[in-house]
């Protein structure tokens, strides 16, 4: 029979990985100690253990717990069942949103990810190609032609780019929020999606 964990395990463990997230975030991985962790959190070295294997594992399951919530994201906005274009754009403004309170979180997963053993990054990132594949079939439900001309995922890597690296400049106490950054990325996007057009590749001379 598994022991009953107490009331506040789930809240500690929390409070570790949120720790652990904004230090490697900071200054890297192989920079962090566990010591460092353990002086952030307020506890005991040997308390971190008991929560986590090892600072690999620490890693890993701040990338997880990171990548499985933007897909919960993206299964939430299709259980509602929007037009095309309102799921699109819900999609783009939730998952911007988002980063606004997980910035640390998504800096180690695009940057410490490199960590990971070969098979725990894997699975991490079959979890991600899940979620760019949901936003590929979202840009290619507003125009199902940039399927066809296979441009629906080069699309939706271009929109990730405007998303996911705006913790590299988006400050916290700057005038753009990250409220009106979504709007503004789902606008932008939107206006240059109509735009696109389907040309024949260049014939090799």
């Amino acid at each position: 029979m598994a022991r009953k964990r107490a009331p506040g395990f789930e809240a500690q463990r929390e409070d570790i990985l949120a720790a652990a997230a904004d230090l490697f975030a900071e200054q890297g991985f192989s920079a962090t100690s566990m010591n460092q962790v353990a002086e952030a959190c307020g506890v005991a070295k040997p308390t971190l253990y008991h929560y986590f294997q090892d600072k690999q594992d620490l890693l890993a399951q701040i990338c997880d717990a990171h990548v499985h919530a933007l897909l919960a994201l993206v299964e939430e906005v299709k259980a509602q069942q929007l037009a095309p274009d309102a799921q699109l754009r819900a999609l783009i403004e939730r998952f911007t949103r988002s980063y606004a309170d997980a910035q640390a979180q998504h800096r180690v997963l695009t940057s410490e990810i490199k960590f990971l053993a070969d098979a725990e990054r894997e699975r991490l990132l079959d979890v991600e190609r899940r979620v760019v594949s949901e936003f590929a079939a979202a840009v290619s439900r507003v125009r199902p032609e940039l399927r066809e001309a296979n441009l629906h995922k080069p699309l939706t890597m271009l929109l990730f780019g405007m998303i996911n690296w705006t913790f590299t400049w988006l400050r916290p106490e700057g005038e753009l929020s990250h409220e009106a950054l979504a709007t503004l990325v789902s606008d932008l996007f939107f206006g240059g999606l109509g735009a696109v057009q389907l040309r024949q590749p260049a014939l090799i001379q």
